[in-house]
């Protein structure tokens, strides 16, 4: 007898879905073998194979990373598991639940699996739970959905003791709390605490560190790791950094174009890749962890869409070691060396062997772009200032009532910083959401007088300019946003939007063509690309377009608020790339606002740390890395991720660990000793110290390097 799913047909299983066969020791809890997803193609294109033969095995109290870029396929094989794509979707193989066969079950028994056996983390926790339910009522439905004898009292009990179970302080209070009251890395606990609710066997986690701050993002790998520590609940992890899956998995499975291309543990991975694309991967990725840091190298061309039939290697085309016949024989996942010291790791590529013996590495096959080295700068004291800030002060004023409305409180989201930017220079401004970093770049974009303090760009005073004046000055400043999508127009063309400032600023209008094919190759882009919209474009292009939007009018100073943050890695490392070569090539005096401390080591001469309104610490790159003195910037450098799996920073980390402190009730004295670790061994006098003087950045011998903390 079988059972009807889309166009498929799968054997009925023998057990109802109610109850759970008895598994042998060692047998997988979850089974996916020969797994295909497509979606039925609207367009010229056809079909789209999402999916094309995927096979991995999950054991109990394992946790399996799965990664590669955006297309890969990955969330689409993660949402098959638990029959959440969509109606019109085709799935076809075998996806065995504790023996269970879950294609063909019908929607009442998919149902009764969901959150009791296996269950989800989704990427973006405010679209994932209704904004207006407060979180335990959401909990406690999770709850009573599959354990309907309990009673309200004792699912809201239940809810409570989730919360505290994934590190929420004041659960009592918190549970009563509407999604929108939580911060991001509370939201996710939230959503961690709603899969843990029916103790599954099996947690998939789609992109679950993907748009946090590295602090929290640590604080969620841990709860991760104490969850498979102390249940035994398998887990899959789906993610496109590989530095998050070296911190947390056992094994490790690289897809591309929708096939598994290496499989392994995560030591045999990442210490002998054996694919050309995972040794792209590894090679794309920037570090923290090593003295001599090389540049990210970015993986040429762009993965096939997935329309399009696959003759051989799908990744022929990119790799740079393709032979003849891998355009044509598609190869096995097989093992990479039978030997006893490395079972289980495949890889599939006709080069495996060859890759073996000769000892590659992902440098031998990216190596690192070279770029055109600028002139020598003079020392930074004698260089031009091109952006002062002085004693910046930006208060948001609280208000509560309905009726009548008053002043509840202030959120102090800027609190007296001064730093100067110098000609040729790159200036980044790091630390969590909250710090006050967009907000310094919002004060210095208007060109407006700020609340207090004073804002100093190219020599005028924000405070004294006309209007006039104020939009030839924007001519010399130009801004990258993050969301690329969010800030081109999707009604204009690439050339359009690429032209517009240079028509605004009244450049000459027969010149403006020629000028925009020129901006469109300094950043990588064709004429081709000049006609289409934002929509047809991918990520990495739409950002390349904004940054020839804003260099259009040959500026003196750019900013960039996260230029990379929505990015995969290979795409990321392409844009980090072409920022470094138009630094060189124009003399760019950049100020970058980030929260990824890998990237902005690879792009800033000097880093500003930032918490809760204030600078903690401020310096050159190379010492602000290699020897941070504020707790808060160590805890920064601790929290990043690394993709070298014998490494253990949790100690480290647990800086970090504590929630920062309500921007609106900022605590005395030092904002971060609620958090510091060094304030807790102080003695009484220096811990007094601590609570009633906010330090001030002083500087460290003769160095340019200035740390705001009483015992640095």
């Amino acid at each position: 007898m079988h059972t009807v799913t889309g166009t498929e047909t799968h054997p009925e299983p023998a057990s109802p879905p109610e109850t759970t066969p008895t598994r042998p020791p060692g047998e997988p809890v979850l089974c996916v073998e020969d797994l295909h997803v497509t979606f039925p193609g609207t367009g010229p294109g056809g079909d789209v194979r999402a999916v094309r033969g995927l096979s991995y095995r999950l054991h109990r109290g394992e946790i399996l990373g799965v990664v590669g870029e955006s297309g890969a396929g990955k969330s689409a094989a993660a949402l098959a598991v638990p029959g959440l794509l969509p109606d019109h979707a085709r799935v076809s193989g075998s996806i065995r639940l504790n023996g269970q066969e879950l294609l063909g079950l019908d929607e009442r028994r998919l149902a009764a699996v969901r959150g009791s056996t296996v269950s989800m983390v989704f990427q973006d926790p405010l679209a994932a739970l209704t904004p207006v339910r407060t979180v335990g009522s959401q909990l406690a439905e999770a709850v009573r959905l599959h354990q309907p004898r309990l009673s309200r009292r004792q699912a809201r009990d239940r809810a409570v003791a989730l919360l505290r179970r994934v590190g929420i302080p004041d659960a009592d209070r918190r549970v009563d709390s509407f999604p929108h009251e939580l911060s991001g890395g509370m939201r996710q606990r939230v959503m961690i605490a709603m899969a843990l609710a029916n103790d599954p066997d099996v947690i998939l986690c789609d992109e679950p560190t993907t748009a946090l701050d590295t602090t929290v993002q640590a604080q969620i790998l841990d709860l991760l790791a104490a969850v498979r520590r102390e249940t035994g609940t398998a887990i899959v992890v789906i993610t496109h950094d590989l530095g998050v899956v070296a911190e947390i998995a056992d094994r490790v499975l690289v897809m591309y174009a929708g096939r598994p291309v290496e499989t392994g543990t995560v030591a045999q991975v990442y210490r002998r890749p054996r694919m050309p694309y995972t040794m792209g991967l590894l090679g794309a990725l920037p570090r923290v962890d090593t003295p001599d840091p090389v540049p990210p190298t970015p993986i040429p061309g762009t993965p096939p869409p997935p329309t399009e039939p696959h003759r051989g290697c799908p990744f022929a085309p990119r790799c740079p070691v393709a032979l003849p016949r891998c355009g044509t024989d598609p190869p096995a996942l097989l093992p990479v060396d039978p030997a006893p010291h490395d079972p289980g790791h495949r890889a599939a590529c006709h080069r495996t062997a060859e890759i073996t013996a000769r000892g590659w590495t992902p440098a031998d096959l990216y190596p690192p772009p070279e770029h055109p080295r600028p002139a020598a700068p003079a020392p930074r004291d004698r260089r031009p200032v091109v952006l002062a800030v002085d004693n910046l002060v930006k208060h948001h004023p609280l208000h509560g009532g309905t009726l009548l409305r008053r002043r509840v409180g202030t959120v102090r989201a800027v609190d007296g910083i001064s730093f100067d930017l110098r000609e040729h220079e790159t200036l980044a401004l790091v630390g969590e959401s909250g710090a006050g970093k967009t907000t310094v770049l919002t004060e210095i974009l208007e060109l407006t007088r700020p609340d207090h303090g004073r804002i100093t760009v190219l020599g005028r005073d924000t405070g004294t300019l006309t209007p006039k004046q104020r939009f030839a000055l924007r001519r010399d400043l130009q801004v990258v946003l993050q969301d690329s999508s969010e800030a081109l127009d999707p009604r204009m063309t690439v050339a359009e939007i690429v032209a517009e400032p240079l028509r605004v600023h009244r450049h000459p209008r027969r010149q403006v063509p020629h000028r925009v094919r020129e901006l469109l190759a300094l950043v990588g882009l064709d004429d081709s690309h000049a006609r289409r919209r934002p929509a047809q474009l991918s990520g990495g292009e739409r950002q390349r377009v904004g940054i020839a939007r804003a260099i259009a009018l040959q500026p003196r100073l750019l900013l960039l608020d996260e230029p990379v943050s929505a990015l995969d890695v290979s795409v990321r490392a392409g844009i980090l790339a072409l920022l470094a070569e138009l630094r060189a090539r124009l003399g760019l005096s950049c100020l970058v606002v980030a929260h990824d401390l890998a990237v902005v080591r690879h792009i800033a001469d000097r880093v500003a740390v930032m918490h809760r309104g204030v600078l903690v610490e401020i310096g050159d790159t190379e010492s602000v890395y290699t020897a941070p003195r504020h707790p808060y910037t160590q805890a920064l450098l601790a929290a990043v991720p690394v993709p070298e799996p014998a490494t253990d920073r949790r100690a480290a980390r647990a800086v970090a660990a504590a929630e920062p402190p309500d921007p609106a009730a900022a605590p005395s004295g030092c904002r971060f000793r609620t958090r510091c670790p060094r304030y807790l061994s102080l003695t009484e006098t220096d811990r007094r110290r601590c609570e009633t003087q906010p330090p001030r950045p002083r500087r460290l011998g003769d160095a340019d390097h200035q740390v705001a903390c009483h015992h640095a």
